[in-house]
């Protein structure tokens, strides 16, 4: 069975174990979390469209590590002929969840 499920904004296509990165999250390590934005579920035969999202459908996950950091995104802006350089680098925080289970 999976779900496409809405995260912080971003939707994810999830299944029971996987471990996603999602953004950061304000939760602590071993927190058990529930998300009950799930747009769709399907379980090979059935597949439920929500409009927008499945009623009584939810997703349960639980905090594996906080504060991972993505990898580094270089900002370069720069004019020509005027003698305009900057450069700055970014690095994304991330939350590493696991996948308990699914209810639909």
């Amino acid at each position: 069975m999976f779900a496409i499920v809405n995260i912080k904004g971003q939707q994810f296509k999830v299944e029971a174990g996987n471990e996603i990165y999602v953004h950061r999250l304000g939760a602590k390590d071993g927190e058990k979390l529930s998300f009950d934005e799930v747009l769709l579920t399907s379980d090979g035969d059935n597949t439920s469209v929500g409009s927008p999202n499945v009623s009584g459908a939810s997703v349960s996950a639980t905090v594996l590590e906080q504060m991972v950091k993505g990898d580094k995104v270089i900002v370069f802006k720069k004019k020509r002929r005027k003698g305009y350089k900057v450069k700055n680098g970014h690095r994304q925080q991330f939350s590493k969840i696991k996948i308990d289970s699914i209810t639909a």
